[in-house]
């Protein structure tokens, strides 16, 4: 039984840069794969996902073991149907009975297997069941730095692969080893007991010559297949990073650059593959010299025993029987290491991610969080995704229960931060933020999100359908509280426009949707929450006059009545709110009303300025010569 390297990955670079060289430096390949190492610690991590089946295993290795003692019985009974068909035994009689067991027994040894195949099945799925929904739960509660400095593809493929090689690795150790091995021993002691001493030494000596030599080859080999599993998984997130990037690419008309880069990759994982498949060989040639050197001696040990009449023909029938039947599960026992050391590598990167820390975690016996009136404070807060550049520095503010507050300033200078500082995305480094007087830290984070309705600056929708996308912030939503909320966010032309309605699919990432009718699904998704406070990130920042003027309006519907914060480029869109505050480089500069800071001439009125200069000259640009158009900021 020969094993072959694995075929070309569908498409395959790069594990893990960062998306900001100036952002925090998140987990590398290296840091990924530093879970357990090695066959015993995987297998150790392995074992509480098993013992879970602990009757299925014992009734399943059962059944193994039993299916191994019948085909030991199989040359016994054959020898003996043999040695019957001798001139001068009672052949009619001696052979019936005989070949009837040898039909049982065989029948027997085939049942066994089955039904070890059955009551073994629910463990193996059931663990790779039970350890592929634990890796996604977790994945989901690792920090937003972490996912940012992953790329899809690469943590896919190793998902892929862990899981995979669970399923290996559970049914080719936990019930082919010990029952090949049993298998073995059972050969040993009856050549040993029955035969002369060459017999069983032959055996234990191949036996354990194949086992060191497979042994030491594929401990020097397995680095080829863990250098294999790097390559792969960079290829695959580089494929994949630019097929989610079409747009892009024919933008820029990349396409030749894209092909070249994933080859390069590809020329990478050949080499690798090629040097993986050549110690394979040396792997496959040197088992089958061993395997084919204790053949040919046991089988001149027993020519040499017929020749010299101390053994019958039937003994010489049943040495031939038992090299036949070790041959399998020796070799066997080759590819079931090979397998086992390739899962390894396979799985170690699989639990590397599940012992990857969580960054942002709930303190144990957390309580939840109760919003009686919604009032925010940023303390002191000090924040900074890189220690090399602050983004937050001391910041003080207080948001009153109920108002609406407008965080306004130039790029870079913290607003966005805010919001997810706010959802615990990350954790502040200094200070603390309190809702309602309770620091958000020390909360269950999931309590935190119910009360939080976000609609981000970039929208990226499921693919899924319109009325999917909707629902997704409440899926028990009722049909009117639906159309309540596309009502609210002016969709309903949309909805009217679309051949399937509702049910209209929207494409990978949203992409069949204008950026305009995307950002409005998402405050739909908002609205629908219905939460106790709203955070704004933009919301308005993709839609056009027209649209954005109406959909001001109704943010300013549903704020009321709850605390909101409005993150804002266009000074025009907060004028509403109760207070604004004006950020510059992570701290707060000026705070009021739109009135009152038009009339400190700060740095509101600074900004103000510019975008009235801006928006004129777009104006101007477009209106007749003298005409005497002008233009508030916009």
């Amino acid at each position: 039984m020969r094993h072959h390297a694995s075929t070309a990955p569908l498409a395959s670079p790069d594990a893990a840069d960062p998306t900001d060289s100036t952002g925090p430096r998140g987990p590398t390949a290296e840091s990924i794969t530093a879970g357990p190492r090695g066959s015993w610690p995987v297998i150790r991590k392995l074992l509480p996902y098993l013992l879970k089946y602990k009757l299925r295993m014992g009734l399943a290795l059962a059944a193994m073991v039993s299916a191994k003692v019948a085909n030991i019985g199989i040359p016994v009974l054959l020898k003996e149907i043999v040695d019957g068909l001798t001139p001068g035994s009672a052949v009619i009689g001696v052979s019936v009975g005989l070949i009837a067991g040898y039909g049982l027994i065989r029948l027997a040894s085939t049942g066994l297997t089955e039904l070890r195949e059955l009551i073994f099945a629910r463990v193996t799925q059931g663990a790779v069941r039970d350890i592929s929904r634990q890796v996604f739960e977790h994945l989901h509660r690792l920090s937003l730095r972490f996912h940012l400095e992953r790329q899809t593809g690469g943590l896919t493929r190793d998902i892929e692969r862990g899981t995979r090689g669970v399923g290996t690795l559970v049914n080719f150790t936990l019930y082919s080893i010990v029952p090949t091995a049993v298998e073995v021993l059972l050969v040993a002691a009856w050549l040993g007991w029955f035969y002369p001493p060459a017999f069983a030494l032959i055996t234990l000596g191949a036996l354990f010559a194949y086992v060191a030599f497979t042994f030491l080859v594929t401990e020097w080999r397995t680095h080829f297949r863990r250098e294999m599993n790097e390559l792969d998984s960079r290829a695959n997130a580089r494929a994949i990073d630019s097929l989610l990037n079409y747009e892009t690419v024919k933008y820029f008309n990349n396409e030749a650059f894209e092909a070249q880069r994933y080859d390069r990759s590809l020329a990478s994982w050949q080499e690798a593959a090629i040097k993986s498949q050549a110690s394979l060989s040396v792997l496959n040639i040197g088992q089958a010299c061993i395997i084919a050197t204790a053949a040919s001696l046991m089988l001149w040990q027993a020519v040499v025993g017929v020749e010299q009449g101390h053994m019958t023909i039937g003994d010489l029938v049943l040495v031939n029987a038992f090299l036949i039947q070790l041959y399998v599960p020796l070799n066997f026992l080759g590819v079931l290491y090979r397998e086992i050391k390739q899962s390894v590598a396979d799985m170690e990167r699989l639990f590397g991610l599940m012992a990857q820390n969580q960054e942002v975690a709930d303190p144990p016996g957390a309580p939840a969080l109760v919003v009686t009136k919604g009032g925010i404070h940023f303390k002191k807060v000090g924040f900074a995704y890189d220690p090399r550049r602050p983004i937050l520095k001391d910041l003080d503010l207080e948001i009153e229960p109920g108002q609406t507050v407008a965080v306004v300033g130039s790029s870079g200078a913290g607003k966005s931060t805010l919001a997810r500082l706010l959802y615990r995305f990350y954790d502040t480094q200094s200070g603390r933020i309190c809702i309602d007087d309770q620091d958000i830290r020390l909360v269950q984070q999931d309590s935190l999100r119910r009360v939080i309705g976000i609609v981000p600056q970039d929208t990226v929708l499921f693919n899924d359908s319109l009325a999917y996308n909707i629902r997704y912030g409440k899926p028990d939503a009722s049909e009117e509280e639906l159309w309540q909320a596309i009502a609210a966010s002016r969709l309903e032309s949309l909805v009217q426009r679309l051949p399937d309605g509702l049910n209209t699919m929207v494409g990978e990432r949203g992409l069949k949707l204008s950026g305009g009718e995307k950002q409005r699904v998402a405050i739909a998704r908002a609205m629908l929450k219905k939460p106790a406070i709203l955070i704004f990130d933009e919301a308005t920042s993709a839609l056009d006059s027209e649209s954005e003027r109406a959909i001001q309006k109704e943010i300013e519907e549903v704020s009321k009545g709850r605390t909101s914060i409005i993150i804002a480029h266009r000074l025009s869109t907060i004028r509403h709110a109760n207070t604004i505050m004006v950020l510059e480089d992570g701290r707060l500069v000026e705070k009021g009303s739109h009135d009152h800071l038009l009339g400190l001439k700060g740095r509101y009125f600074q900004l103000w300025e510019l975008q009235a200069r801006e928006a004129n000259k777009a104006v101007q640009g477009t209106a007749a010569p003298g005409s005497g158009i002008t233009a508030q900021p916009d």
